[in-house]
């Protein structure tokens, strides 16, 4: 029987067994544990003390734990996983003197059961205490359980020791003190950058960077440390300078990861640096194969459209979907506040419907915007649409689209189409601003068009 089983629906169902002892194990007192394990008439398997020992119940009552393991001890022989996690459950529990006494039992019991995973473990429960002089001691140890310290039990020491806040410090010390006798890899010098970007330590990540430079040169798949060393700079605020180390990777075939490209772009962006963000935009895609995510995408096209390379932006938009991003009103509405901008009103036009079809609804200051730019256009039509899609659609606060509209229908001398949407505005309870009721005054009176304009006017006055 497997510790667990498929039910028919694919999920996994407990085994009784486990539920069986679990039950015993959070019910009765730990010194009686063993009596009643006896007694519920059930032979343990090695796959079934193993889901046992890494369950919560064991974790929350460690004494029952190493009760369990020895009463299951009697009938089977335990894994080396078993035993790691006694030993996790204990380490866990600050119970560092059965830990050990466990450890040593591993030895005693057979040539391999102890592991870099079950000193990992040790290291893991010292750290999370802030005991790092007694983990740097079990490493030290370590050749006595006929271990020989290398670079991976190193590693799981430091990055132990660099989850404790604030012990970068005494992670690079670790390093200082063995790195004439343990050979560091490239995950070492990841976990130290990682480290000092956590503290904001550009220097000591500088320094870090150039030694593994010279020790372990340039690895295309050590993206971890270069992510971490240039985020580090950013973060320091010398961007220049990452700029700078990102062009000696780049010569070197490496290349960080997505999160230093999403602060470059972020920067490049709000800087306006519109040729430096394409290029490191193409760096990012093109060459380090990175895909970029949502913010990534509305950033870039927002600046592409501010400098008037909408048709980029376009180019972006489409491609967004390819990459499993998909755009919102904030990016359609980036790319209509563009084309408005740079006085593009065939495109707005023609974009406005598009965002129609994909159910993206302008803002109400890209809407007053547009009805603005199409008076200017000579194409109230496309005005009046836009009005439409703001009455329809709710889209608020109206005041601004409807002023627009006013006027550019009083300028085209739709003077019937202005006493319609006059009509609309004033059902809609928006205030039309006094130089704009005016100017209808005004424009119906020289159009001899008083009594549509005394129908506006006792239609205000009752508001």
């Amino acid at each position: 029987m497997s510790a667990a089983e498929k039910g028919p629906d694919g999920e996994e169902e407990a085994n009784p067994s486990v539920e069986a002892f679990l039950e015993i194990l959070g019910r009765v007192p730990a010194g009686e544990v063993e009596a009643a394990l006896s007694s519920c008439g059930i032979v343990p398997m090695a796959e079934v003390a193993e889901q046992v020992l890494k369950s919560r119940v064991c974790y929350s009552r460690p004494k029952s734990a190493v009760r369990f393991f020895r009463w299951a001890a009697r009938s089977v022989t335990h894994t080396a996983y078993a035993w790691n996690l006694l030993v996790d459950i204990l380490g866990k529990a600050a119970m560092f003197e059965p830990m050990w006494d466990a450890i040593r039992s591993m030895k005693q019991e057979g040539e391999g059961l102890v592991s870099v995973a079950t000193f990992a473990s040790v290291f893991a429960s010292y750290c999370s205490r802030g005991n790092l002089k007694e983990a740097a001691a079990a490493f030290d140890v370590m050749g006595s359980y006929g271990l020989k310290p290398d670079a991976v039990a190193l590693n799981s020491l430091l990055s132990a020791m660099c989850r404790t806040e604030g012990r970068a410090q005494a992670a690079q010390d670790m390093f200082e003190r063995t790195k004439a006798t343990v050979a560091p890899d490239a995950d070492t010098f990841a976990i130290l950058l990682e480290a000092w970007e956590e503290e904001g330590n550009a220097q000591r990540a500088k320094s870090t960077f150039g030694e593994m430079v010279v020790r372990v040169g340039w690895d295309a798949g050590n993206v971890p440390a270069y992510d971490a060393f240039l985020s580090t700079l950013v973060r320091g605020g010398q961007f220049d300078e990452a700029l700078k180390f990102l062009q000696v990777m780049r010569s070197k075939g490496c290349f960080p990861g997505i999160k230093f490209f999403a602060n470059a772009v972020d920067l490049i962006v709000r800087k306006g640096d519109y040729t430096s963000a394409i290029a490191i935009w193409h760096m990012m895609v093109s060459e380090a194969g990175l895909v970029p995510n949502f913010s990534m995408y509305n950033a870039m096209i927002g600046l592409c459209c501010n400098v008037g390379n909408i048709d980029y932006a376009i180019g972006m938009l489409d491609e967004m979907p390819l990459n499993g991003v998909f755009a919102n009103s904030v990016t359609y509405n980036a790319i209509l506040e563009g084309f408005i901008r740079h006085r593009k009103a065939r495109e707005a036009e023609s974009f406005l419907s598009e965002m129609s079809k994909n159910e993206q609804l302008p803002t109400a200051s890209n809407c007053a915007a547009a009805i603005s730019l199409f008076s200017k256009e000579f194409n109230p039509c496309a005005a009046i649409n836009v009005w439409r899609c703001v009455v329809e659609h709710h889209i608020t606060p109206a005041e601004d689209s409807a002023r627009e509209l006013i006027a550019g229908l009083l300028d085209f001398g739709r003077l019937t189409e202005v006493k319609k949407r006059a009509d609309e505005i004033i059902d809609m309870g928006i205030e039309l601003p006094q130089s704009t009721i005016e100017n209808m005054k005004r424009v119906f009176a020289k159009a001899d068009r008083h009594q549509s304009y005394d129908h506006i006017a006792r239609r205000l006055k009752r508001r």
